[in-house]
C-alpha cells in the first residue's frame, strides 16, 4: 500500500500570489510559508522582499528571521541599509537579531548610527536588549548612543537599557550606567526622566 503523504502547499500558487504584489494575495501566501521547509520557503521570502508594497517586504523580512540562511542574511543586511521604508528597515533589523548577537551586532550598530528614523532605532534597541547573550559593554554602548538621540522614545529606550545594567550589577558597566541615568534625570522629555529615575531606584 502506498503511504499517503501530508498535503504540501502549492509552491507555484504561492509564488504567483507573492509576485502579484497584491497584499491581499501575497500576505496570506507569505504567512503560509511558516509551515514549509526552509529550503522551499526561502526563495519565496526573497521574492517577497523584491515587491514594491512595503507591507509585503516587511512580512518577508519577518519570515527570513525565522527561516534563516546565508541568502536571507545578505538580503536582510541590504534591506536594513537601503530599503526606502522605515517599517521594512525596522523589521529587517529584528530579523537580523535572530541570527545571533555575535553576527548581528556590527551591522545593527552601524544601522543604528546611520538611520535617524526613531522606528528603526527603537526596533534595534528592543531586538538587541532581548538577547540574553548580549554583552554588558555592547548594551552600554548602544544605550549611550540612544541617550544622545533627538527623539524622546529612543532616549527612553536607552534609559531602560541603562536601568537594566544597573539592576544586573555587572561592573564597570553598572557604575557607568548609573552615571548616565543621573544625567538623563533632567531630560526635557518627562518619559525619559521617569525611566531614568526608575532605573536609579533599582
Amino acid at each position: 500500500m502506498i503511504p499517503v503523504s501530508a498535503p504540501t502547499p502549492d509552491l507555484e500558487a504561492a509564488r504567483q500570489a507573492i509576485a502579484s504584489g497584491d497584499p491581499s494575495r501575497a500576505m496570506p501566501a507569505l504567512a503560509g510559508l511558516r509551515g514549509m521547509e526552509a529550503e522551499a520557503a526561502i526563495p519565496l521570502l526573497l521574492l517577497g522582499l523584491e515587491q514594491t508594497t512595503f507591507v509585503i517586504r516587511s512580512l518577508a523580512c519577518a519570515g527570513l528571521g525565522v527561516k534563516r540562511s546565508e541568502a536571507g542574511w545578505q538580503a536582510l543586511e541590504t534591506a536594513v541599509r537601503h530599503d526606502e521604508d522605515a517599517n521594512v528597515r525596522a523589521e529587517a533589523a529584528n530579523a537580523l537579531a535572530n541570527y545571533g548577537v555575535e553576527r548581528a551586532w556590527p551591522p545593527l550598530r552601524e544601522a543604528f548610527v546611520a538611520d535617524d528614523q526613531w522606528l528603526v532605532r527603537c526596533s534595534i534597541l528592543s531586538a538587541l536588549a532581548e538577547q540574553a547573550e548580549m554583552p554588558a559593554a555592547w548594551l552600554l554602548d548602544l544605550a549611550r548612543l540612544a541617550s544622545a538621540d533627538g527623539d524622546g522614545s529612543v532616549r527612553a529606550g536607552g534609559a531602560e537599557i541603562l536601568g537594566r545594567l544597573v539592576r544586573d550589577g555587572r561592573e564597570p558597566e553598572a557604575a557607568e550606567a548609573r552615571a548616565a541615568l543621573g544625567a538623563l534625570q533632567g531630560d526635557a522629555d518627562h518619559r525619559v526622566a521617569a525611566v531614568a529615575l526608575d532605573g536609579l531606584q533599582a
